[in-house]
């Protein structure tokens, strides 16, 4: 072990993967050692390190590597399999010389996800990307190669969604549901970081081990972009990385069986608008998925002023797919479990797989992956005359480039080259969008620690 003066404590080790992870070919070793433009290597480094950072309490992607700047990985291929290198590594990973275990099988996931979304998904012609059914298949078979469907269990995983950035109280009210969830067997998946991506998770935990529940699921579900902001909590027992935020809204959708929705900021409400937009569509108009709003009484003001902004920009029809509960974390789960006892038998009579939703239709606008630029913020066309979900999918592309101008190396680029991002549409959509934005600012719900500087100017002249 080593020690820096002004850094923290590193270590220098080799392991060996377990777990699904036993061999790669040679063709994604070199692809994982290659530091050139186009490159693995610093994608490697980068998703490493959020994992091996497990807990963090910041949201910038650039700390662990300012913190840890001579951080390296490196696969090897061994006659055996292969062997882990890692340099100048965070000593908080390790425990007597040894990494924690469940911190390594996450690293191991990091390293099985990059090499098989390179090259098996983006990197070959096994899938079209440019359709909606090629997306799906993309989506299926990476969850597939990271083993997190289980064709034999009956409906049970419930998506929980909330900000990184919490109160108090509504991090232990996430505790309390995820607790009351656990007491009926059913399993979490969450967007792996802290927060409101942890405290089900943790809450879960202890529900489980009383009901001596023996294969509890923790599923984590990130991407490249966003994993170094939010950090996998210690909790997630199986860690997916998608390529992209798309493919990982439509892994929660086809994974899960019903979500809860926590308080939380713009990232929340991107997804918010994904999922209502996709149920929105008249081709799902039968198809039943609970959705479940929630909080403690202190966040009572929250989701009336959610619910407002979804009802003055999608209509009636849309709160009909949702449930506003608040301050009752066991009522929250007996309405789930319900919701999901309707969800088989809903596939039963279909005939469709409990462990991935392919009855949910899918437009294509909300699979095709969004550039966080000035132009293409420019170019939402956020307006009433248009069918309700595909203004639910350019609202949604507006959450997700303001969320890649809070947390995303990319768009915080983007936003130091060109100021902030500019967005305009109707004069009334604009107002509720710009009063809704100033309150997740006031309410600290951008960042966790620091003050915030909005990467974004919303037109409401």
């Amino acid at each position: 072990m080593t020690e820096q003066q002004d850094l923290p404590a590193t270590v220098n080790t080799r392991i060996s993967p377990r777990g699904g992870l036993d061999i790669l070919s040679r063709d994604e070793v070199a692809r994982l050692a290659d530091a050139s433009t186009g490159g693995l290597r610093e994608l490697l480094r980068r998703c490493a390190l959020a994992v091996l950072t497990t807990d963090s309490d910041s949201d910038d992607p650039r700390a662990a590597s300012l913190r840890y700047p001579d951080f390296d990985i490196e696969v090897q291929q061994q006659d055996r399999g292969i062997k882990i290198e890692l340099k100048a590594a965070p000593a908080s990973a390790f425990v007597d010389g040894e990494i924690i275990r469940g911190i390594a099988e996450n690293l191991f996931a990091v390293v099985r996800d990059i090499a098989y979304n390179a090259i098996e998904v983006s990197g070959s012609n096994k899938f079209d990307l440019n359709t909606g059914p090629g997306m799906t298949s993309a989506v299926f078979e990476i969850l597939r190669n990271a083993r997190v469907m289980r064709s034999y269990q009956n409906p049970s995983l419930v998506v929980c969604w909330g900000g990184h950035s919490i109160g108090r109280d509504e991090y232990l009210y996430t505790k309390k549901v995820g607790y009351q969830l656990g007491l009926r067997g059913l399993d979490i998946c969450t967007g792996c970081g802290p927060g409101a991506m942890k405290g089900p998770m943790k809450g879960a935990t202890i529900a489980h081990a009383k009901q001596r529940q023996s294969r509890p699921r923790y599923i984590g579900i990130t991407e490249p972009g966003i994993i170094a902001a939010e950090s996998p909590n210690p909790i997630v027992n199986h860690l997916v990385i998608m390529p992209d935020i798309e493919k990982r809204l439509e892994a929660f959708v086809r994974l899960g069986h019903g979500i809860i929705v926590f308080p939380g900021g713009v990232g929340t409400a991107e997804e918010i608008l994904y999922l209502l937009g996709v149920l929105l569509h008249p081709a799902n108009a039968e198809l039943p998925f609970p959705l479940i709003f929630t909080g403690p009484a202190e966040s009572a003001a929250y989701f009336e002023q959610i619910d407002q902004f979804l009802r003055l920009t999608l209509g009636e029809a849309a709160t009909s797919r949702y449930r506003i509960i608040v301050d009752d974390a066991a009522e929250v789960a007996k309405v789930m479990r319900e919701g999901i006892r309707k969800v088989r038998e809903h596939r039963l009579k279909e005939q469709d797989a409990f462990f991935f939703n392919w009855s949910l239709h899918l437009p294509e606008e909300f699979q095709r992956p969004f550039p966080p630029t000035h132009a293409a913020m420019a170019g939402l066309k956020l307006h009433r005359d248009q069918p309700p979900h595909l203004l639910a999918a350019d609202l949604r592309r507006a959450f997700s480039g303001i969320v890649a101008g809070n947390v995303k190396e990319e768009g915080m680029r983007e936003i130091e080259r060109h100021g902030p991002y500019i967005i305009d549409g109707d004069k009334e959509i604009m107002r509720a969008l710009d009063g809704l934005l100033k309150a997740f600012v006031a309410q600290r719900r951008m960042k966790i620690s620091g003050s915030y500087k909005p990467c974004y100017q919303v037109a409401n002249d």
